[in-house]
């Protein structure tokens, strides 16, 4: 049988009958939902699929690990509201996918990963075959759903099932299982043509209790401190509008999550990114959208909240297992974001009071004051580099270029960059999210730029960008419009670490010194650039996202200035050693 295009076979009468496959059935599934990119890693048994299905118009982007395609796939389906697809070779490569599906299913970002497996008959006696596995079942308690498809005639609904499962209610990962035996099955064209199935409605609209709005507008009115905090769920809705309207009418202060900054400016009047502190802990209300109280938010509880029992929560979530995970919800609004943001606005009405002046004045006052007395930090043109001249200058250049996307990763390069660099449009920010998990700055950038065709800026931490700076290949391969940043201090933290033990190996935190990560990208054909101060850095940044030049700029920083961390807390154990 032919793998470039369906086969014919004469029957017995002398008739000729079209015949279709597996792996022409999985891709016209796609191409029937919309679904025309790919990210992956090619290898047996997928390999031809890989091939066909660029040949059939879909664009297929080849990683050099398939973790970072998995990232690159979790992250175009944030993008765009619809699955990310990532196709990976049986065994090892399924289980480099699975750390991406679990961070997909974590960060509620709609991802497919979809695998070629061993044959089911074997792998259930355990015959040894290659690279065997019961990946189905290793990939269950990692996602939000799991299936495997055995027939031909099942594909269609196979691949509807996945894409449902992986956008309705809460997005999250799905995984699915095709065995090799699979793709290579013949049917009849026309049978499988009418088995394939166009997804209908796939995250229908979850409309809010008429009561439960009326409630939260009810703690909403009582407030005198009101606060509202967005998550990246808020983001993730496109509800940007809407959103913008209700902060707008309510005159409440609102606090981004690092992920939606951006769904309003943060520098918007009633921004309270600069005033994190007061707010949290002086609030009387907060009014949660598509945020969970999760570490990021130290829990809602603890010294950052101020006195226990001191505030009262409105949480909107599509999630009712979410309300009342960590404290207290003094009023859940459970649904779609967009529909539940549109019902508070129309049950506000015309005559809606804003939030107390003095409340409003008190924050803008204390967010002015932090942004002034951090400005002189930031424009300072040290060599080499701390972390507040460096994003100094980046800062600029983010407000300058609004419509470029800003990947951030790292310990201190990530939690420095959170508060340093403003957004000013909704989805520019992409960053570790919820599980905080290193390494998916190329993979993002990569998406991002084939998603969109926009430019991204990738600012990461030498440690970070070693799980994925070999993508620098795949960036070069297909010249994208992607600048990496590596912030390098010689290290994890810190580059200035000895070894306790004081034998000759290396602090088990410290990297060879003065590495020169930009000629990584030199030897792909892209440009490399080493910058030792802020005034050089911002230039070698500004030419890269001028010309579209795959980049990658090795941003010397003092290798003492980290610390353990970041910013977040300490959060390793202290061990205690008694001294005899």
């Amino acid at each position: 049988m032919s793998t470039t295009a369906a086969a014919k076979e004469t029957a017995a009468s002398g008739a000729e009958r079209e015949l279709t496959d597996g792996f022409h059935l999985v891709i016209d599934a796609l191409k029937l939902n919309g679904l025309d990119t790919i990210y992956g890693v090619p290898g047996i048994p997928i390999t031809d699929l890989g091939r066909m299905a660029q040949a059939a118009g879909i664009r297929v982007i080849s990683f050099r690990h398939e973790q970072n395609a998995g990232y690159a796939a979790a992250i175009a389906g944030y993008l765009n509201k619809k699955p990310g697809i990532c196709l990976t070779v049986s065994a090892p490569g399924f289980l480099n996918g699975l750390t991406a599906l679990a961070n997909a299913t974590t960060n509620c970002f709609p991802m497919i990963l979809i695998s070629g497996s061993s044959e089911r008959e074997i792998v259930d006696l355990q015959q040894g075959d290659y690279e065997e596995m019961d990946q189905l079942a290793i990939a269950k308690p990692l996602c939000k759903a799991a299936y495997r498809v055995l027939h031909a005639e099942d594909i269609g609904i196979g691949i509807a099932r996945a894409i449902r499962a992986a956008v309705s209610g809460r997005p999250g990962g799905v995984y699915l299982d095709l065995p090799a035996k699979l793709l290579g099955q013949a049917i009849d064209a026309e049978k499988g043509a009418r088995s394939l199935v166009k997804v209908i409605d796939a995250a229908p609209a979850q409309i809010p209790a008429p009561a439960a709005v009326a409630r939260a507008l009810e703690v909403i009115r009582s407030a005198k401190r009101p606060l509202v905090i967005l998550g990246k769920g808020a983001a993730y809705a496109q509800a940007d509008d809407a959103i913008r309207s209700l902060v707008e009418r309510s005159g409440i202060p609102y606090l981004p999550m690092s992920m939606a900054k951006g769904l309003l400016p943060d520098d918007h009047p009633l921004s309270a990114g600069a005033a994190r502190s007061l707010v949290l802990q002086e609030a009387d209300v907060v009014v949660m959208i598509g945020a969970r109280l999760n570490w990021l938010l130290s829990h809602g509880k603890g010294k950052q909240w101020g006195a226990p029992g001191s505030k009262r929560f409105v949480q909107i979530d599509i999630e009712p297992r979410e309300m009342d995970s960590n404290v207290e919800i003094a009023a859940p609004v459970v649904g779609d974001i967009g529909s539940c943001v549109s019902a508070l606005l129309t049950a506000m009405g015309s005559g809606w009071q804003a939030a107390p002046a003095e409340w409003v004045k008190e924050v803008r006052s204390k967010a002015e004051d932090n942004i002034a007395r951090m400005a002189p930090r930031l424009m300072n043109n040290n060599a080499p580099m701390d972390y507040h001249g460096a994003l100094g200058a980046l800062r600029t250049i983010v407000k300058d270029r609004p419509d470029a996307f800003l990947v951030n990763e790292g310990a201190n390069t990530l939690d420095f960059a959170r508060s340093i660099i403003d957004m000013y449009r909704p989805r520019k920010r992409l960053d570790v999210g919820t599980w905080g998990v290193m390494g998916i700055g190329m993979g993002f950038s990569i998406a991002a730029a084939v998603e969109t065709g926009k430019p991204v800026l990738a600012v990461v931490g030498d440690s970070a960008f070693g799980f994925s700076g070999m993508e620098v290949e795949t960036i070069c391969r297909y010249k994208l419009p992607v600048c990496v940043v590596v912030f390098n201090n010689n290290g994890i933290y810190r580059g200035s670490d000895v070894n306790p033990g004081g034998g000759s190996d290396a602090a088990t935190t410290v990297f060879v010194k003065g590495a020169r990560y930009d000629r990584m990208m030199e030897a792909f054909g892209g440009r490399g650039v080493n910058a030792t101060t802020p005034d050089e850095l911002a230039r070698a940044v500004n030419a890269a996202l001028d010309s579209g030049t795959p980049t990658l700029v090795n941003a010397v920083i003092d290798e003492n200035a980290g610390t353990e961390s970041g910013r977040i807390g300490n959060l390793n154990p202290q061990s205690v050693v008694k001294k005899k």
